[in-house]
């Protein structure tokens, strides 16, 4: 979510809706109050934010997101009580504050997003919560290949560092350590989730909606040239993640963290 974010197509992202917005429920089970005013920091095409109306019904949220294309989406989802709003979660200046402040996979996005939460629980009333979950999968299959493809003979002219993060996040203990230090109360754990898909290239269809989209963007303007990237990237993963008769087997760990600022 900083300026030099991919561009954003909220319906493949919604695609596997329901193995996404697992890990945020999961976060939430642990976040205990009854806070009357909710941040969704890159609340994406809504839907987790819908999931946060669900649980509190009577607080006043926000989501926040610096897609237009994903706030468009996000919109089917406002009520008198759920707004969504433009902002970079880079550059995120409140200008009140809130009882839980959450985030549903944005922080890995934002090289150095530590640094952002003094900023970020400044906005954070006393008692309030800071809740998120980050994917930890960036040594995965899904993703190293990727990072071997860009920088192939091939591809390296035009993608060469084109969303790389794989020093995207920190290992739990390393948030533990940031949030502790910062006078939070937190709980942080990981969970590797074994996702069965289905489908044609169902691990493709999935990193098209998030990892891949730094690639798609840079290859936006020449049709040719991201066909023939997705169809070596496509075979390589089939490789990986071979069907089964059970369906396409693509285990994502998660890294969580729940922490409570002192009242």
């Amino acid at each position: 979510m900083t300026s030099t974010s991919p561009v954003w197509d909220p319906h493949q992202y919604l695609n596997h809706a329901d193995h996404r917005t697992r890990p945020f429920h999961d976060l939430l089970a642990r976040v205990t109050g009854d806070p009357a005013r909710i941040a969704d920091l890159g609340c994406g095409a809504g839907n987790v934010t819908a999931v946060l109306a669900d649980r509190w019904p009577k607080a006043r949220i926000t989501g926040y997101d610096n897609s237009p294309q994903m706030l468009e989406e996000a919109e089917k989802h406002a009520t008198d009580t759920l707004d969504f709003a433009l902002a970079d979660a880079a550059d995120w200046a409140p200008t009140e504050t809130y009882d839980l402040i959450a985030s549903n996979a944005l922080y890995q996005w934002i090289p150095g997003h530590a640094d952002l939460f003094p900023a970020h629980l400044e906005a954070l009333a006393p008692g309030g919560t800071f809740a998120f979950q980050v994917p930890g999968n960036f040594t995965a299959p899904s993703h190293t290949i990727l990072a071997e493809l860009r920088e192939s003979s091939r591809w390296r002219p035009r993608l060469h560092g084109v969303g790389d993060r794989t020093a995207a996040v920190l290992e739990p203990s390393e948030y533990y350590g940031v949030l502790a230090d910062l006078g939070l109360e937190p709980d942080v754990w990981e969970t590797t989730y074994t996702q069965v898909l289905t489908g044609e290239d169902p691990v493709l269809d999935w990193v098209k909606g998030t990892a891949l989209r730094p690639v798609l963007t840079a290859l936006a303007d020449d049709p040719e040239a991201t066909a023939a990237f997705l169809a070596e990237y496509a075979a390589l993963l089939r490789k990986a993640y071979p069907p089964t008769a059970h369906g396409t087997f693509f285990p994502f760990r998660r890294i969580f963290a729940v922490a409570r600022k002192g009242a």
